[in-house]
This record gives structure tokens, C-alpha cells and sequence, in this order.
């Protein structure tokens, strides 16, 4: 990502530093997860992938919309495990070609992708459970806490998988999150359909449908925005990016900080490329190494490259704000 200008004939202004270690920090926590959370989940995306199956039958073939609401927000679970799996698979995979980047940003895409057509079933839902709690129709409450508390004991034991590695790993606390959240929703209709089979107010069922539609927008919400967000390059959330400028601009001999980029490769990999003006640029490549290496301890940013420039700043084809 070096610019080379002709703006310097010295031939000293253009030091490019890049942090060749990338499994520390935000951008590489997955590679320290231990081997066996492969294995969880895949155990955790089989065992939810064919509860969510036997919810939307059982929700079809008892009548009850919060049975399919729960499996909606099931499976979008099951979609953000297989995301969180898949980015570990991705992320192991080597630039070739044209994809100088390798399939990273395909782990952003699928998430936009899985955002976008959770806000489309959770449309369809919440028009079914106004019509249905307008004309309330019967539910076999018994089966339904059958059910749902069967989700609640393999979402709970799914959860209890990744709690090992929850506190290190933002992709398997992820994953524990997800699931702890799930059990907690296939707990509530169970209590819902208990209601239901002491009250027989049948609306319990489309409300409570309505209030897992509200659970799952809070999450998808977050995930359309944060997909959108970084399929636009813009700078993870929990990146302060003047602080990176502060930061960066506070380091020995440096006098200014210009064309700075901060973006995601990936939904767990950070990358930034700067210009650092330094007129006294001695020992160089002691300066980018401490460099990169602090913006991956302090900032989480793993893939830096910097180009040190020895000149004014001003001089700079890219040094305007307003220049990308």
C-alpha cells in the first residue's frame, strides 16, 4: 500500500513498514483458539441447524407463531456461528491472483447478506402475529414447551462449548453470546406456552412472537449496520480513529500524520496504511517496527504498513483531508 511520489528526490522519504506478525491483537484472536472449537462448531451448527427443522415443523404443525419466530431467531444464530467458523477457515487461506487479499471481505458479505434476509422473515412474522392477534387461533401449548425447552437444553449446551474460550476470543465470545441469548428465548416460550395452557388467552402466543421479532432486530439491526459499515471500508466500531492519529502522531521524530486509512479485511482482521512525516528519520526500521507493533497491542490493528516521508507534509499529493 506504499505510495512512491516523486515529491522526494532525496530517496529517503519512502520507508514502508508492514507488521508481519498478525496473531496478536483484533485482527488474529482465532488463531489461538484451541483446536476443539473447529469441533464445536460444527457440533453447535448441526445441533441448532436441526432444531431450527424440527421448530418450524412443530410451529407449522401446532399453530404456534412463536415457535417460528424462536426458529427465525435459531437460525440466525446458526448463520452468525457458521460466519464466526468460516472466517477462521478464510482467514487460514493464502492471497492468490487478482484476490491480493485472499477471501477475507467474503465473511463481511455473508454477513450482509444474512442481516438483510433476517429483516425480510422478521416482516412476514410480525404481519402474521397482527393478524393473528387480532383473530387468536388455538395452540397445543403442551407441545410447544416440549419443544422449546428442548431448544432451551441445546442451546444451553451449545453455549457451555465456547465458554472456555469466551473471555480471549472475540469470534467464540461471539459464539457463546449468541447462544446463551437463544437458550434465554426458547426459555421464554416456554414460560409463554405455560401461560397459554393455564389462561387459554391464546394472543400470548403471537405476543410473545412479537417480542422475539424485537430481540432479533436489536441483533440484526447491529449487524446491518456494522455489514454496511465495513463493506464501505469505514473503520471498525471500537477503532477511535483520531485517537490512532494521536497516537501515532506522539511517536519519536514524528511531526505529522497524513492519509491515514483504517479499514477491515475481514470481520475479525484490521488493516491501516498512514503517512508519517519525520524529517529526522534515523534508525528507520526500528521506528516502523515499534510502530507496528504498538498499533497492534494498543489498537487491535494487526496488518500496518507506514510510509515515512522526510519532506514537508504539505508537499504531498495526498496530504488535503479531502484527498483518498
Amino acid at each position: 500500500m506504499a505510495h512512491d511520489h516523486p515529491d522526494h528526490p532525496d530517496g529517503h522519504g519512502h520507508a514502508q513498514g508492514h507488521s508481519h506478525d498478525h496473531s496478536h491483537g483484533l485482527g488474529g484472536h482465532h488463531h489461538h483458539a484451541p483446536k476443539d472449537f473447529g469441533r464445536a462448531f460444527a457440533i453447535g451448527a448441526v445441533l441448532n441447524t436441526g432444531f431450527v427443522i424440527a421448530e418450524v415443523a412443530a410451529g407449522l404443525w401446532f399453530g404456534s407463531l412463536a415457535l417460528l419466530a424462536d426458529a427465525g431467531h435459531n437460525l440466525s444464530d446458526v448463520m452468525s456461528l457458521l460466519l464466526a467458523w468460516g472466517a477462521v477457515g478464510l482467514a487460514k487461506r493464502k492471497p492468490a491472483g487478482r484476490r491480493t487479499y485472499g477471501l477475507r471481505k467474503a465473511t463481511i458479505l455473508a454477513s450482509l447478506v444474512n442481516a438483510i434476509l433476517l429483516l425480510v422473515a422478521v416482516g412476514a412474522i410480525v404481519s402474521e402475529a397482527l393478524r393473528r392477534i387480532a383473530e387468536p387461533s388455538e395452540v397445543a401449548a403442551a407441545p410447544v414447551m416440549i419443544v422449546a425447552a428442548i431448544g432451551v437444553v441445546i442451546n444451553t449446551v451449545t453455549a457451555l462449548m465456547f465458554i472456555g474460550g469466551a473471555k480471549g476470543d472475540l469470534n467464540i465470545r461471539g459464539a457463546f453470546l449468541h447462544m446463551a441469548a437463544d437458550a434465554a428465548v426458547s426459555l421464554a416460550v416456554v414460560v409463554g406456552a405455560g401461560l397459554i395452557a393455564l389462561t387459554s388467552l391464546y394472543w400470548l402466543d403471537p405476543a410473545l412472537s412479537l417480542l422475539i421479532v424485537a430481540v432479533i432486530l436489536v441483533g440484526t439491526w447491529g449487524l446491518l449496520r456494522d455489514s454496511v459499515d465495513l463493506a464501505l471500508d469505514a473503520a471498525p466500531r471500537g477503532i477511535d480513529v483520531e485517537a490512532v492519529r494521536t497516537w501515532l502522531g506522539d511517536q519519536p521524530g514524528v511531526a505529522g500524520v497524513h492519509d491515514l486509512h483504517i479499514w477491515a479485511l475481514s470481520t475479525t482482521e484490521t488493516a491501516l496504511t498512514a503517512h508519517i512525516t519525520r524529517p529526522d528519520n534515523t534508525e528507520s526500521d526500528a521506528f516502523l517496527h515499534a510502530a507496528c507493533e504498538g498499533l497492534q497491542a494498543r489498537f487491535g490493528i494487526g496488518h500496518a504498513t507506514l510510509q515515512v516521508e522526510t519532506g514537508e507534509a504539505s508537499v504531498c499529493r495526498l496530504f488535503p483531508a479531502e484527498v483518498v
